[in-house]
């Protein structure tokens, strides 16, 4: 005889609730993840950092995550499209158990990020929306927490969501998001970002966007000193503001005995740029220069790794802005030795000067990338696989 499961009943309120928390859940991992597929290479970046600062407190796993380094970029796709992907299989009840248990192991890998992030103040964006949101490691602590209790609440919702079994459809739907997702990230790292959040964006201004905001209020920062009374041996710690302002400082019978360390004590508004500075192989600051008339910013972060097809472009590319009123300068962050021997391999003929490399993979995520600048401001911007010819470059000015 042969024996019916029935799914237990609830409540018209309670599958109202179920169905809303799945499609949050779903739609926020979808979300996550594409935002994160229009830029891989910013997600490469943060796995990078996660993998330095856990080889450096963890000196006996030293060696795996030095390892795991080079294939940052793949973990990268990976990640963001499992996001994706399992976004879509959640709102379809596509295997709906075990895409639960994916989701569960998922969200609570990103928790233990951002907590260590968040307590040890190692990693201080940890890049869950990519650029286009930025959260503090608390708040992206925080938004982990309520995934994972909502995932939970699904996960215990399990037998009541589950319709039972998987239909073609929604396989069909699964399916196309894997193409789609890789479609995308293929797209943002041989080619540029789909939409570019960074603040070196077409039609950014650098230089203003290195300054304050108008009515920004910036960092502030106390200074504290240990005082000692002279007559009864009493010690106290403080501010730099207590210290005027009580006028304790007239009191001869108090001394400094310490002075700390300026604390951060408000964090203010920083400038969307705040580490842009190029200068010559000897040191000698150049960032304003950069800034006036016409450049074309050639971007190498690092001419070992860059693409050698590409590199034999920029002869050509140079030579036919001679003469013209735009200037080509490379950017790079390879040691003077190293970047001189290919400069003389390739026979480039214009400057180069140095850069920070994390700095110069924000501003182009391709090495090389070109950057078409006037007064600052960026006009075009161009990858690797694309480098310009010399009239397109002009064409860029009008």
């Amino acid at each position: 005889m042969k024996t019916i499961t029935r799914k237990p009943q609830q409540t018209p309120a309670v599958q109202v609730l179920n169905h809303a928390v799945r499609w949050f859940v779903g739609v926020l991992f979808i979300f996550s993840g594409l935002i994160k597929l229009n830029d891989p290479v910013g997600t490469q970046i943060k796995l990078t950092e996660y993998f330095e600062v856990f080889a450096a407190d963890l000196p006996a796993l030293a060696g795996l995550f030095h390892a795991l380094i080079p294939a940052a970029l793949v973990l990268a796709v990976v990640l963001c499209v499992a996001e994706v992907v399992l976004g879509v299989a959640l709102l379809v009840r596509y295997r709906l158990r075990t895409t639960l248990w994916v989701l569960l192991g998922l969200i609570v890998f990103f928790t233990f990020l951002t907590f260590y992030s968040a307590w040890f103040n190692k990693v201080t964006d940890c890049g869950c929306f990519g650029d286009a949101i930025k959260l503090t490691p608390w708040q992206s602590f925080g938004k982990d927490i309520l995934l994972l209790v909502l995932l939970l609440w699904l996960f215990a919702q399990r037998h009541r969501l589950d319709s039972g079994k998987s239909s073609s459809a929604g396989g069909v739907l699964v399916g196309a998001s894997v193409a789609v997702s890789l479609a995308v990230a293929l797209y943002a790292i041989f080619y540029l970002p789909v939409i570019d959040f960074l603040p070196y964006k077409k039609g950014a201004s650098i230089p203003e966007n290195m300054k304050l905001p108008p009515g920004a209020t910036p960092d502030v920062y106390v200074t504290y000193y240990t005082m000692k009374n002279a007559a009864t041996g009493e010690q106290k710690e403080v501010s730099d503001k207590e210290y005027i302002d009580t006028g304790i400082w007239k009191d001869e019978s108090w001394q400094i005995t310490a002075t700390s360390e300026p604390r951060l004590v408000q964090k203010g508004t920083k400038p969307k740029i705040t580490d842009f500075a190029v200068s010559t192989p000897d040191g000698q600051d150049i960032t304003a220069q950069v800034f006036e008339g016409n450049k074309l910013l050639i971007v190498i972060a690092d001419v070992q790794q860059g693409n050698k097809a590409s590199f034999a472009k920029m002869k050509e590319l140079i030579a036919g802005l001679e003469g013209k009123n735009i200037q080509p300068l490379f950017l790079t962050s390879s040691d003077e030795a190293t970047f001189e021997a290919f400069r003389h391999e390739y026979q480039w003929s214009a400057p180069f000067y140095l850069t920070d490399a994390t700095v110069l993979k924000t501003m182009v995520r391709t090495n090389p990338g070109v950057i078409l600048l006037k007064d600052g401001v960026v006009l075009e911007k161009w990858p690797a696989i694309a480098i310009p010819s010399a009239e397109t470059v002009q064409k860029g000015l009008l």
